[in-house]
């Protein structure tokens, strides 16, 4: 009888940082081949302005078995769900700031599996994120369906006090410099962690009320909200993979600046996603669904179609469809301003703004320190993750360019802070460059 393949351990913790966030896929799946991680039951705590959780619309569900064909068809948006539906990942713990608002605050439970009429990935959720992309299915048509259960958590800002980030925490069991495993083979903070009991406390003599505001501004978004949610669904000997994307921090809708208020406005009454009642039964969602479809088919092709032909005659052609009167003035104001504008950006664009907008805030240097703390003490009473990946996002725009090498700069230092010395390796410059010591020489590629 065979046994299960032995889990490598990484002599220092790895940090694989890449420019386009679906690049850490590729470096998912080479801790899988090499052992590091488990080839199933993987958890990440997913730390971004956006969910990452949509999927590519056309994409043959038996390409997620191809891996280098996977790679090829993944964007920054739907790199996750693909590793969910081949069975690597079954829990996401989605941790946003304030601003960032796509997806309705708490626990989702859904099936991923491969629609059976189009052979595509689709999911069981009716939130509205996935419903206005067309995503939804019933559970009767899915195959090869997997459970998959998100956590949606907001993270607030923490305003800096003096000797918070020691005050709250049992410094000996979860030190700054801590071993990743005690004799007995758990992680430090472990007990802590599956009570939920490993949140800040006030310190001695100081004011609850106080100490509540230094947390967050409210019970949701403070780090004992966050530590709580998390260790619902995250046990100590959990592999799980910690995602930083540093939009996280501060963040930008770049599509803000290539088009002005009115236009932006435009594209917002085209790609209006008109979503089901409360109580919609599946009829209601089915229709729904197909509608959108065909909105955004159709509005796909209009602008393919003004990329050949955007002369008067098309465009009021096109203009003349349900829904599409205002598309006369969006063509007008963009060839004012561009002689040959950019079609197939201005449907990407709209793609953005269908029920809510993209996150846009710029955040200060005050606030950036106040959510790197916040995001300080509740790693702190975590387990160390098997692997960190992390995501600049600043070629795109996502992250602000000015801000992003700070922030980078900062996360790094406290990730040190916490799992000592680190193997980081910047492979965004193209070379994978190892800043300090790289993983175990024992490591294979996929």
């Amino acid at each position: 009888m065979s046994s299960a393949p032995q889990k490598r351990s990484y002599g220092k913790l790895p940090v694989w940082i890449v420019e386009d966030h679906h690049e850490v896929v590729h470096h998912i799946y080479r801790a899988i081949a090499s052992r590091h991680l488990p080839l199933s039951n993987i958890k990440l705590v997913h730390l971004d302005s956006h969910p990452d959780l949509l999927i590519p619309v056309n994409m043959s569900a038996d390409i997620v078995f191809d891996k280098e064909k996977l790679l090829s068809e993944l964007s920054i948006e739907n790199w996750i769900m693909p590793m969910v539906y081949a069975g690597h990942v079954s829990c996401v713990a989605w941790l946003h700031p304030y601003w960032s608002q796509q997806i309705r605050e708490g626990e989702h439970r859904m099936n991923v599996g491969r629609d059976s009429s189009t052979n595509t990935i689709r999911v069981t959720s009716t939130d509205s994120y996935f419903l206005s992309d067309g995503l939804y299915v019933s559970d009767q048509h899915l195959l090869n369906s997997k459970p998959f259960r998100l956590n949606v958590v907001r993270v607030n800002p923490i305003k800096p006090a003096p000797a918070l980030a020691t005050k709250g925490f049992d410094t000996e069991r979860c030190s700054a410099k801590r071993s990743r495993t005690d004799e007995d083979g758990e992680t430090s903070c472990s007990s802590a962690l599956s009570s939920g009991s490993v949140a800040p406390q006030p310190a001695e003599g100081s004011n609850s009320k106080e100490q509540h505001l230094r947390d967050g501004d409210d019970r949701d978004g403070s780090t004992s909200y966050v530590v709580e949610r998390i260790a619902s669904v995250l046990n100590v000997a959990d592999a799980y993979v910690l995602d930083i994307d540093l939009d996280f921090f501060s963040c930008k809708n770049p599509f803000k600046e290539l088009y002005t208020e009115e236009e932006y406005s435009i594209l917002k009454e085209l790609y209006n996603f008109r979503g089901p009642s409360l109580c919609a039964d599946e009829e209601e969602l089915e229709e729904c669904v197909d509608h959108r479809v065909r909105q955004l088919e159709d509005l796909e092709a209009t602008f393919a179609d003004l990329l050949e032909d955007d002369g008067e005659e098309a465009v009021a052609r096109w203009a003349s469809n349900p829904g599409m009167s205002s598309l006369s003035q969006l063509v007008s104001s963009l060839k004012a301003r561009h002689a040959c504008p950019d079609y197939e950006m201005v449907h990407q664009a709209g793609l953005t703004c269908d029920s809510m907008e993209l996150p846009h805030h710029i955040s200060s240097d005050d606030e950036i320190d106040g959510l790197i703390l916040a995001v300080q003490l509740f790693l702190k009473a975590l387990p160390t993750p098997t692997l960190v990946t992390m995501s600049r996002s600043s070629l795109d725009e996502y992250c602000p360019a000015e801000q992003v090498d700070s922030v980078q700069s900062r996360v790094l230092a406290v990730l040190e802070g916490l799992y000592g010395l680190l193997s980081v390796y910047e492979d965004y410059k193209g070379n994978s460059k190892e800043t300090l010591d790289p993983p175990t020489k024992t490591d294979s590629t996929v």
